[in-house]
């Protein structure tokens, strides 16, 4: 019976570490959080090292905006929210600031807002 508790147990450990390590790649696993804000904006990144998972944009008001995010070759759709979360799930070997602005009646309140990765 004791052995067979810890085949069971070893088989666990193991379905568990597959189910971790199986849902994206090493270097996808996030390093951190880094933030910085602005005036009426934050910017928001999980990232490791130059994989970036996503990059969030939030008014610090609470207000809704058009909000963008944009990191090297990535531009985000601009999106009307006082806070947006953007999926991007990939590496960029070059790109060291992953950035947002704000626009408010077609006036750009905030924009360069930027995060160094």
């Amino acid at each position: 019976m004791n052995n067979r508790l810890r085949y069971l147990a070893a088989t666990l450990a193991t379905g568990v570490t597959l189910a971790l390590t199986a849902g994206a790649p090493a270097d996808a696993r996030p390093g951190g959080v880094d933030s910085q804000c602005g005036k009426y904006i934050c910017v928001m990144t999980a990232h490791h090292n130059r994989f970036v998972q996503d990059i969030t944009v939030q008014t610090k008001d609470g207000l809704p905006g058009t909000l963008r995010s944009y990191w090297g070759g990535f531009h985000g759709p601009r999106v009307v929210a006082a806070s947006h979360r953007w999926p991007v799930n990939y590496e960029q070997a070059n790109a060291k600031l992953v950035c947002g602005g704000l626009e408010r009646d077609g006036r750009t309140i905030e924009d360069g807002i930027c995060v160094t990765i």
